[in-house]
């Protein structure tokens, strides 16, 4: 029988992922009730999903106060970031199952309030983290778990976040200001904090972190940049983030995200409106932003591993890449591509079978000829290109297991490669937030924090 889900927030996460992974697989989920407060985006949603006048929600809290009349099998949270908490919260008192977005909370005592909570009520909290779903994630978790590269002793993720994607979400979007969201190394990079989390398998000894806002800084404007980008820049021609190029140009072909979130016209006339006054069109120098465009950040593990996060809005790529090192090899990967390398310095080493990933060419490298292996370990679109869509097909995937963990598999059908390996407790989870809370901590004073200091 369909799991009957109750919406919370329609904007993209609850429209276009959650939303979406529901309509296309009716058997397996289906949505009852639906909550948001723009009318534009509850409808749509709504009636995409035949969802009854009666449980269309203006507020998400008469959604939850209605649960039990609705007759709910889960809630799924994606309302914007400060209100994760106050929401989940309300809906651990129903005592139903919660896929609750991320970042689970945006300061330190509203986490604690809520792993308090969830402990007292026993829930049953997911928090999307969807990295540990991806294929290119579950591939390298395999080659760590055969022992094939020994005992890990670093890990070293690179968030390279793209000069277009930082100008459009961290500049002129809703994760500009920490006023309205978080710092960003928890509203960005909790998903780079979690994997490290879940590789080192224990909660941390310490945390350091070094950054800065550093060039989206009004002083840094070209000589007579105006507010907006449309107001006649005099950069315009050079400026890497001239809105219109972006949004108008580059973006002509799409609808969806993020072209979507300059408003309900995306026709190239509604576009070019948006933009000459909407948030979207801002100078990126003239903008309300206060979130770092640069952090690095340490952390070390009981266990010894030590671990780096670079964070950067200053790369052409928007992919992460990694590189971790054992005391019997090395893996070295790029999300973009999908690709892995692994080097075997044992000559005893094997080679593990990693399911939905693919070994290709082998060789040896000098001076002692140890084997060397490329793995391929991403999706793949219909011309065999690396699929990116749905954050790399882990936005799937980690909805098909919280389904599954509620009314089991389909008769037949076979869990995703490593689905058990990537599901974790809440505590787990939320110890990424608690590092990034910590990260910030250590910027801002300047000083390594200490694991559960004040």
């Amino acid at each position: 029988m369909a799991i009957r889900l109750g919406i919370l927030g329609a904007g993209a996460r609850g429209s276009d992922t959650y939303g979406r992974w529901a309509l296309e697989r009716p058997d397996r989920a289906t949505i009852a009730a639906v909550a948001d407060p723009l009318p534009h985006r509850r409808e749509r949603l709504a009636d995409a999903g035949a969802v009854p006048i009666e449980h269309r929600y203006h507020d998400w809290r008469d959604l939850i106060g209605d649960a039990g009349r609705i007759g709910l099998d889960a809630f799924v949270i994606a309302l914007p970031d400060r209100l994760h908490v106050e929401a989940a919260l309300a809906a651990v008192e129903t005592g139903l199952p919660i896929l609750l977005e991320k970042p689970a909370a945006t300061t330190p005592e509203d986490l604690e309030g809520l792993a308090a909570a969830a402990r007292d009520h026993k829930a049953r909290i997911w928090i999307s983290h969807v990295m540990r779903y991806q294929p290119f994630w579950l591939a390298i978790r395999g080659l760590v778990d055969s022992g094939a590269i020994g005992r890990l002793v670093t890990m070293r993720v690179e968030e390279n976040i793209g000069f277009w994607h930082y100008a459009h979400s961290y500049v002129r979007g809703n994760w500009r200001n920490l006023a309205t969201s978080s710092p960003m190394v928890l509203a960005k990079t909790c998903h780079d904090l979690d994997v490290i989390r879940w590789f080192a398998g224990e909660s941390p000894a310490s945390v350091a972190s070094a950054g800065s806002l550093h060039y989206f800084r009004p002083e840094h404007a070209p000589e007579g940049a105006p507010e907006y980008c449309l107001d006649g820049c005099p950069a315009a021609d050079s400026c890497p983030f001239y809105a219109p190029r972006y949004y108008v140009e580059a973006l002509a072909d799409r609808d969806g995200w993020p072209v979507a979130l300059l408003g309900d016209d995306v026709s190239p006339e509604g576009r070019v409106e948006a933009l000459r006054r909407g948030p979207y069109g801002r100078c990126v120098f003239h903008s309300d932003n206060d979130v770092v465009d640069h952090q690095q950040t340490v952390v070390d593990f009981p266990g010894g591993l030590t671990a780096t996060l670079s964070t950067s809005a200053f790369t052409g790529q928007n992919t992460r890449t990694v590189r971790l090192t054992g005391t019997a090899g090395e893996i070295a990967g790029n999300l973009r591509t999908g690709t892995l390398e692994v080097d075997l310095f044992s000559p005893t080493a094997v080679m593990p079978a990693l399911p939905g990933a693919r070994v290709g060419a082998r060789f040896t490298r000098p001076p002692m000829g140890h084997r060397v292996y490329e793995v391929y370990a991403g999706p793949v679109d219909a011309a065999g290109e690396p699929d990116h869509r749905g954050h790399s097909g882990g936005d799937a995937a980690l909805v098909d297991a919280f389904i599954t963990s509620l009314a089991g598999p389909l008769p037949g059908s076979q869990a995703s490669p490593g689905a058990e390996t990537a599901a974790t407790d809440l505590e787990a989870s939320l110890d990424s937030h608690r590092m990034a809370f910590a990260a910030e901590r250590s910027r801002l004073e300047g000083r390594t924090i200490g694991w559960g200091t004040t």
